[in-house]
């Protein structure tokens, strides 16, 4: 849930900030203007203005504190130069006793707030709660705000050195200090950052937002910009794949095992079921995890414990939230086979479990069993507030109407081991991932016509809808774990395609991207796609049914992530779910170890591409 007191540090109401704008480059004096953003009409209002001192220090009284759903945010521009390039930023969810702003915090708030910059000579932040508040709150874990350092969760396990993610940070605050320090600096990193889909940055913090969305477009021109003048050591030697920031969590260590899928509430959190228990060595056999994980939008584990009870066990894929912003969850029945849990100790395959938005426990310990429910995988909640889940065991779907598993009904699927279901807003659309087919049904479960097949229908995992209620399909080609019984996969390494609304082929196979056997896939609020990769250490992103929100020239269906690796992040494994938040975020599983042992192959943490997307509104 979004926090609702003030952060660490924060000024009392009525009280004055202290600040300091402290760069790499010379003494100067510089006009600070204070904001608060993320009100329910998206603008934001100024709170105080204060000039510092030539070594960059200063006092601001402001005149507006943000609200519960707000953050508060300044700008720091050379006295004198309202117009410049060299605007530097620093945001918070509160008011801080005490503001550091510098290159790092620059790099943090153009992350972070990416999907909202703009206006005011990209000086302005802007949009709706709760995506504004949340993102300022993910910006704090890259960069402390109060000591202008690098954020606790960007330099602790299981990032820091474990991943290139502080390395690729540091090279892109050296960038900005070649423009604190030198014009010529400036010149250079506004043309790096200047990009086909979003122009030429009004600031540097503006800067940073285009690489957050575009972050192959100028890979090289920016690394030649962050070598100019490297202040901060650590930094890259060789320039990334992409200028992707990513940050994992694993909710406190010791606890995440196999995530498998997400769903996120009306706050902004972030609620992911786990297929396995935690064992830290690989070689130490786990039965099925009884834990729901709910994570805040920077990734803290809520209450700092997980979720347990409600006949939890060994979820899978299937997770989905319903009208009343109750969660619920499919039991799949995950454990190591033997001899790796024990005989007496496998889970059942039958349940679906149900929490409150608090996450209390709403099902019994035994999970709602109604419905003939066998091998559960994929959920979801329909246009009229049914909850559904496949059941790869018996080739059926399960469906309670109102989510009242009194009134439970159990439904052929059409295809064989479904696993994935979607609502299109016009009919039910359903992967079969053992015939390579898509069934599409009404909301009764009664078919609508034959299913699909075709070179766009590939061992079928994930499924996406878009506004336009087109469905975009993950077809992994070759997966044929996640039911009980395996059918034979066609050895491809997968694609993805796009239904129409009405099942005719809109786009693929298409195998650009950096796609590597999609599992997972989504949709941002542009309608542009997303794809998790169970193989390569990667995301995907293609080009939606709304070619102006892509790369100009591009066209549906077109790669925007590189082809070769795609976005690439070395601090992945195997991914399976993968959703886009309020905040442009984009969220992904580590499900399985690169290398898996099947007595305990879950991967240990989920990931966040931060502000790499455009949000996705939670209703």
């Amino acid at each position: 849930m979004v926090a609702t007191t003030p952060p660490a540090h924060a000024a009392p109401a009525g009280s004055t900030v202290t600040g300091t704008v402290a760069t790499a480059g010379p003494s100067r004096a510089w006009d600070v203007q204070a904001w608060i953003t993320g009100s329910a009409k998206g603008t934001a209002r100024p709170a105080g203005t204060a000039l510092t001192s030539s070594d960059g220090r200063f006092t601001l009284r402001p005149t507006a504190r943000p609200g519960p759903s707000e953050a508060f945010y300044v700008t720091a521009t050379p006295a004198g130069q309202p117009g410049s390039f060299l605007s530097l930023a620093a945001i918070s969810p509160g008011v801080p006793g005490h503001l550091t702003v510098n290159e790092m915090t620059t790099v943090a708030a153009g992350y972070g707030m990416a999907q909202f910059i703009g206006g005011a000579g990209g000086r302005g932040i802007g949009g709706p709660a709760p995506g504004v508040r949340n993102a300022a709150m993910m910006a704090g874990d890259l960069a402390d705000p109060v000591t202008g350092w690098i954020g606790s969760v960007l330099r602790s396990s299981p990032n820091g050195p474990q991943t290139s993610t502080m390395a690729a940070f540091t090279s892109l605050s050296n960038a900005v200090a070649a423009c604190t320090t030198a014009t010529a600096g400036c010149v250079a990193l506004r043309q790096a950052t200047t990009t086909a889909s979003h122009g030429r940055p009004g600031t540097v913090m503006a800067g940073m937002a285009n690489l957050a969305k575009s972050p192959s477009s100028k890979v090289a021109e920016v690394f030649a910009v962050s070598v100019r003048a490297p202040r901060n050591p650590g930094a890259l030697v060789v320039p990334p794949v992409a200028w992707t920031l990513a940050l994992r969590f694993d909710g406190g260590g010791g606890l995440l095992s196999g995530p498998g899928n997400f769903t996120i509430d009306r706050q902004g959190d972030v609620w992911v079921n786990a297929n396995y228990e935690y064992a830290s060595d690989p070689r130490t056999p786990v039965c099925g995890s009884r834990y729901l994980f709910r994570f805040s939008p920077n990734g803290r584990l809520v209450g700092g414990r997980p979720i347990t009870g409600g006949g939890l066990s060994g979820a899978g894929y299937g997770i989905t939230r319903d009208h009343s912003d109750n969660i619920w969850v499919s039991n799949f029945g995950f454990a190591a086979p033997e001899p790796g849990c024990p005989a007496a100790d496998q889970p059942p395959h039958n349940s679906m479990s149900k929490f409150s938005p608090d996450g209390v426990a709403l099902s019994p310990a035994t999970g709602f069993t109604q419905g003939q429910i066998d091998w559960p995988q994929g959920m979801t909640t329909d246009r009229t507030g049914a909850v559904w889940t496949t059941n790869c065991g018996n080739d059926s779907l399960t469906v309670y109407p109102d989510g009242d598993p009194r009134r439970a009904r159990n439904v052929p699927a059409g295809v064989k081991q479904p696993f994935h279901i979607v609502d299109n807003g016009r009919a039910l659309f359903v992967s079969g991932l053992a015939d390579s087919k898509i069934a599409i049904l009404d909301r009764q479960g009664r078919p609508l016509r034959s299913p699909i097949s075709g070179p766009q229908v590939d061992n079928p995992l994930g499924l996406a809808t878009d506004r336009h209620g087109n469905v975009w399909i993950a077809n992994s080609g070759i997966i044929t774990l996640p039911c009980p019984d395996r059918p034979t996969g066609t050895g491809s390494l997968g694609s993805v395609a796009a239904l129409t609304a009405t099942g005719k082929t809109l786009a693929g196979p298409l195998h650009g991207g950096g796609v590597t056997v999609p599992w997972g896939i989504t949709t941002d609020g542009d309608g542009n796609v997303w794809v998790g990769n169970f193989v390569g250490k990667r995301v995907s992103k293609f080009c939606g049914a709304d070619p102006s929100t892509c790369p100009p020239g591009s066209r549906t269906g077109d790669a925007i992530s590189p082809d070769g690796l795609g976005y690439f992040f070395d601090g992945l494994t195997r991914s399976t779910g993968i959703i886009v938040d309020p905040s442009g975020n984009v969220w992904v599983t580590n499900n399985w170890k690169e290398v898996p042992l099947q007595t305990n192959p879950g991967g240990l943490q989920i990931v966040a591409f931060v502000g790499a997307a455009a949000p996705v509104a939670v209703n």
